[in-house]
């Protein structure tokens, strides 16, 4: 969700905004996050170790909706002020903002310093923002899986619906180019501004020789509050989603947004993405095979509302031939009827990995299979189908 400049937003003394009570939940989220998230960044493991052994820290978090109340949210909201220009020692520890200094042991003190100093203006951040990871990594999976669809459905056009899009930087998949190491693709010319690195991991890879196809003849983004590439703010909360250390990262979603403001795709707001999605795919025209993809968003929804989406979506596929692309945690499962992909290849990667599910009609249900598992960010890929 956005922040908006209005004064009327600005959360009064309540309880929830001033004690220092924690959630036992929250802080096993924390450490969860810093013993298996952070391989990476070692600047946000040591933060969150902080915030849990700190209640002045952790306690920031009772603001939040509940399904919000994760680690990213917290240093995205630490990020975020950093990068407008809030002036505290804690800035040497970014990259982003120009720091240069190691983790030691001043950094304990000068992180709670700063959620101290700065908890007015972190509550107003995480009371009302999500966690909007638009990563346009990942589109160096979605590429190769949308050609792999528009093959086996015999399609040459297809419809791309982003849910949960927040600014939409997927719809612009086909734009860009794409470095696999062993292969390479182009959809969106050899001199494309925006390249995308994946390294593949196993035996497999996707094909090559599908061209510049499919061609995605519409395109729409939906989400409960999207951002607006061309509203400074917004953009810079993505960037604040962005890990300090990872200036590739920052490179590629710069570019990624001066490609969507160039290109204007629409993105919309709807209270409920569930219910917009049969009226779009409804609306698509014959011959035009409608894709409706999520990436990282199902995780973000309440278990009802999600098992409820899951069920609806499969409804959707099987009545209107659409395919659907889920890309989500492992613990999401969207058909449990499904088999299981062989992850050891993926595993040996570390971290966390993000199994792309899809789904599409089948012969009286739907059918489901993974054709990929990567990095949730699209550092590496294994190809999982012929």
């Amino acid at each position: 969700m956005r922040l908006h400049d209005s004064p009327e937003i600005r959360l009064p003394a309540c309880g929830a905004c001033m004690n220092n009570n924690t959630d036992p939940v929250v802080t096993a989220a924390f450490e969860r996050f810093a013993d298996k998230e952070c391989g990476d960044e070692p600047l946000y493991a040591a933060l969150c170790r902080v915030a849990v052994a700190e209640p002045v820290v952790l306690s920031l978090m009772n603001v939040a909706p509940r399904e919000q109340r994760r680690a990213n949210l917290l240093l995205a909201a630490v990020h975020y002020l950093l990068l407008s220009g809030v002036k505290h020692p804690l800035a040497a520890y970014y990259p982003s903002v120009g720091g240069s200094r190691g983790i030691d042991s001043a950094l304990h003190g000068c992180f709670v310093d700063f959620c101290s100093s700065q908890r007015t203006a972190l509550v107003d951040l995480i009371a009302v923002r999500t966690t909007q990871t638009n990563e346009a990594g990942r589109c160096a999976v979605l590429w190769p899986v949308l050609q792999w669809i528009a093959k086996r459905r015999g399609f040459e056009r297809i419809a791309l619906l982003d849910f949960g899009c927040s600014a939409g930087l997927n719809l612009g998949v086909d734009r860009y180019r794409y470095d696999y190491g062993r292969m390479h693709l182009a959809p969106g010319g050899r001199d494309a501004s925006v390249l995308v690195s994946c390294k593949l991991v196993g035996p497999a890879a996707p094909r090559a020789d599908l061209g510049l196809r499919p061609r995605i003849e519409r395109r729409l983004g939906i989400d409960v509050d999207p951002i607006d590439v061309r509203d400074d703010k917004a953009s810079r909360w993505l960037q604040a989603c962005v890990w300090p250390f990872d200036a590739l990262r920052r490179e590629r979603l710069q570019g990624a947004l001066r490609i969507a403001r160039d290109h204007g795709w629409p993105v919309q707001r709807h209270a409920d993405c569930s219910l917009a999605v049969e009226p779009w795919v409804r609306g698509i025209e014959p011959g035009v095979l409608p894709v409706l993809l999520n990436s990282w968003v199902l995780t973000y929804l309440t278990r009802d509302a999600r098992e409820a989406h899951i069920a609806r979506m499969r409804q959707l596929v099987q009545q209107h031939g659409m395919a659907w692309i889920s890309a989500e945690s492992s613990e999401i499962v969207i058909d449990p009827q499904m088999a299981p992909p062989d992850e050891r290849i993926a595993m040996a990667q570390g971290g966390t990995s993000t199994p792309w599910t899809l789904t599409m009609p089948g012969d009286g249900r739907t059918h489901s299979q993974v054709v990929a598992i990567s990095h949730p960010h699209g550092k590496w890929m294994q190809w999982l189908v012929d």
